[in-house]
Order: C-alpha cells, then structure tokens, then sequence
C-alpha cells in the first residue's frame, strides 16, 4: 500500500477518535489520525480529564475547611487556583502523551494539519509547517467533535467572557463570577470556583438546576450550593450584557418578572455545545447533516457509503464515553463483524460537583411519559453508615422499576461516590437482570456501595436501614 493510502482514517482525535485510530491498529488496518492540536481533543486537553483535575483540587479545599469537626485542626491556609490549574494542566499532558504512545504501539501514524473531505475517499490536510498532503482511504471516520456555544447577546472574547476552554486555565480567581446555564458543565465549574473563593452566581432558564436530571436530584444539589453561598437563579433568562474593562453587568429577568442587575468579574458561558462541522468538506462530500449534526444510521454510516461518523458530531448525548464506544463499533463493521450494537438508552451520565449527581436509564416522570406502571425506591445517605462515617450523608440513591417484569428502568445517585456506584446499575441493566436479582448480592459493610441493595430493596418495598 502506497505511503499516502490506509485501510482508515480518522479525522480529529478525541476519545472517539483516538479510540477508533488504537482499535483499528490492534485489527491490522493501516491507519491515519488527523489532528491539527494536541492528541486527545477536547476531552483530554480542556476538558474531562483537566476539569477533573480541578475538581480534586475543589475537593481538598472544601474538606480543609471542614476538617474541625473530624479532630483535625489546621492553621492558615493558602489557596492558590493558578497552582491547581498548572496540576490540572499537567494531568492533561500525560494524557495527550499516553495516547502518542499508543498510537506508535499499534502503527497508526499521527497526520499533524486540519483535514478535509476531498471526494472519492480522500482527505486534503492542510499541514501544521503549511504543506499539504493528500490521503486516500478506503474508509474514513470524522470526528472532529464540538465546540463551546455563545450566546447572541454575550459573545465568548476569552478575557471577561469566557468558555470552559478559558476557565479550566486560570491564572487567579475571579472574585466574582457568573455563570449561565447549570447543565453539568456550569455546575462543576461552580464547585471549583467556590471552593477557591469566589463568589458565584448560576443563572438557568429552565426552572432548576441539572434541568435533565431526576427531578428529585435538583433540590438536592440546590440546597447543598445555597449553603456554600453559591446563588442560583433558576427560571431566570439573560436579557442583555454589557461587557467592560473590569467586569461585566447581566442584566436578568428573574422567574417573579422583575430585571435584575448582576455585576460580575468574569462571565462563564456554559449553554451547550457545538459540533464541528464547518471546513471539514461535508457538504462537498455529499455528507448529510440535520440540525447542524451529521446524520448516521445504526451502524455510524453517513448518507456516504464508507465515510462514518462519532462523537459529538453526531446526535446527542455528547459523552466523551459515547463517542469511545462508538469508534469501537465504527471499526467493528469497517472490520465486518455482525450484530454491532450500542445501547444508547444505558449509557450513563455523570456530573461531577459535589455533591456528586450520576444517573442511567429514565427518570421517573420520563417512565410515567412512557407508559411504565412504576415503583420507586429511595435509599438516603443519612442511613448508610459509612456516608456518615465520612461525613457526607447529602443525597440520596433512587431506583426506578417496572412492576410487571422488575425491570431495572433507571438509577440516580446524587451524594458521596454517584461517578464510580452508577456502573453497577449500567452493568445491571446491561445483563437484563431484574432489581430482584441485583438486590440479592451481598455488598462488603460498611461501604457505600452497600447502600445499592437498600435502594433495589426500597423500589421492593423491602427496605431495612429506613
């Protein structure tokens, strides 16, 4: 095969591009992955992996300034955003670097350019040193992901107004900063804001925080941020802005109707995101898009035989573990192997604040919409003794069955260890096992992970520990 020619290539290497560039090479497929930045995507770069990292260092600085009440005493303490962003910083490094590594592992060669859709399977990249090179492949996989969404009225300047590309970077805390919508991107960013000592202001349209979550989740999370002092304005809408030199004044309609004026420091836009789709020679291509998202069939196939796509580029959920999984399945039948299958119904969503909020399958009410004859169990922190060992008993585990088959429809978790306890219920639900079934396991006591039984149990109406 000529030097320019591969089985696959994979234009952008996020974690469902670089995932799909690794599992093509462990198949023996000659492989290319285009991306003009670092590896890894948003995800690892300015994304999951560095916000993460922020959020532990949130984490330490909250539980510092709780430690009285576990015997523990400490003097003055330092708190220093710019030092947690350089960790961050280098978390994502080692990230990008790990994926270098894997990629000369399994041969796949790293095109360093902007790629586009030339027609007739070829790919035009335009070099990062300014050449160009033309790639032919016999199939090709875009996923190029997303990119932060601005709002008309506040446009994104990376000075007062941020995205979270500015904000997971931060040379010093803002001391005030506003952040609009509390989707889980706005939320984190609130826990690490506040931890470090600025005083936050959430503004949502829609009428509560985590607006896609089980509605039994939001005041929760609502309760726990008040008494950190954090403000939230729900059913709230931005009218206008006017963006200064020192700071930038929202001006808010409040869910009573009257306009309220906010001065902030710095502004956190945090209203969704964007696929990126402009550039990349879509519509050359003949590659169809429907509400500015490139249309796939089952199998990840664009309206283009041999050219798929994953990722954010594609219908949402926009999950960093959704588009992973999907680039497996694209070279799985690139690969030809039969029954390909991806359960977008039970793949879980996580945001990571604190108190942590973790959920898979439907909400309650979405369970009622469906038609499902319901019952449902709830387990509260306060009742499971190593929540209250560690001091951390906000929240709850909420098990949703179908009373006809116990079926397990859905799991929240908002409280202590929600991002690691929900994989059991995605693993439950993967094996079609009943709640009957899942309650029967013995759990390790006292452990968090022993509050998953009671709350399968309540949904029974055999509760213990309540």
């Amino acid at each position: 095969m000529a030097e320019n020619e591969f089985d696959v290539v994979i234009i952008g290497s996020g974690p469902g591009g670089y995932v799909a560039a690794i599992k093509a090479g462990q198949m023996g497929m000659k492989t290319a992955c285009v991306e003009v930045g670092e590896l890894g995507g948003v995800c690892n770069n300015v994304g999951c992996i560095p916000t993460k990292a922020m959020l532990e260092s949130a984490k330490h600085a909250h539980e510092i300034a709780n430690l009285t009440e576990f015997g523990v005493t400490v003097g003055d303490v330092k708190l220093d955003i710019g030092v947690a962003a350089k960790r961050s910083k280098k978390v994502a490094d080692m990230g990008a670097r790990g994926i270098a590594y894997l990629f000369k592992k399994n041969k796949v060669e790293w095109v360093k350019g902007w790629g586009k859709l030339d027609g007739g399977g070829k790919i035009a990249v335009a070099l990062n040193d300014g050449t160009e090179r033309i790639l032919q492949a016999k199939n090709i996989i875009v996923a190029t992901g997303s990119r932060a969404k601005d709002l008309p009225i506040l446009r994104i300047d990376r000075d007062r107004v941020w995205s979270s590309d500015e904000a997971v970077f931060p040379k010093a805390t803002p001391a005030t900063l506003g952040i609009i919508g509390a989707g889980a991107v706005g939320m984190e960013f609130a826990d690490v804001y506040n931890s470090f000592g600025a005083r936050v202001t959430i503004i949502e349209a829609m009428d509560r925080l985590l607006p896609l979550e089980d509605k039994d989740v939001s005041p929760v999370v609502e309760k726990a941020y008040k008494k950190r002092g954090i403000e939230t304005l729900t059913a709230a809408r931005l009218e206008r802005a006017e963006v200064g030199k020192e700071s930038v004044k929202l001006f808010v309609k409040a869910k009573d109707g009257t306009l309220k004026t906010i001065e902030v420091e710095r502004v956190l836009v945090a209203v969704g995101r964007a696929p990126i789709i402009d550039d990349i020679g879509l519509e050359a291509a003949g590659v169809a898009v429907e509400r500015g998202f490139i249309v796939t069939n089952e199998t990840l196939q664009t309206s283009v035989p041999g050219i798929y796509a994953i990722g954010d580029v594609t219908k949402p959920p926009q999950w960093a573990h959704k588009a992973s999984h999907e680039g497996i399945a694209a070279i799985e039948v690139i690969a030809g192997k039969q029954n390909v299958h991806l359960d977008y119904g039970n793949m879980p969503g996580v945001t990571y604040c604190h108190p942590e909020v973790a959920s898979v399958g439907l909400t309650e009410q979405a369970a009622r919409e469906k038609g499902y004859d319901i019952e449902t169990g709830t387990f509260p922190w306060s009742a499971n003794g190593r929540a209250r060992g560690i001091g951390d008993t906000e929240g709850f585990i909420k098990v949703v069955r179908d009373k006809r088959y116990s079926e397990l429809i859905g799991a929240h978790i908002v409280g202590p260890g929600a991002s690691e306890l929900i994989g059991q219920f995605v693993v439950g639900r993967h094996l079609e096992t009943t709640v009957e079934e899942m309650a029967r396991a013995v759990y390790a006591h006292p452990t968090l992970s022993d509050a998953v039984p009671e709350a399968l149990l309540a949904a029974l109406g055999r509760a213990i520990h309540i």
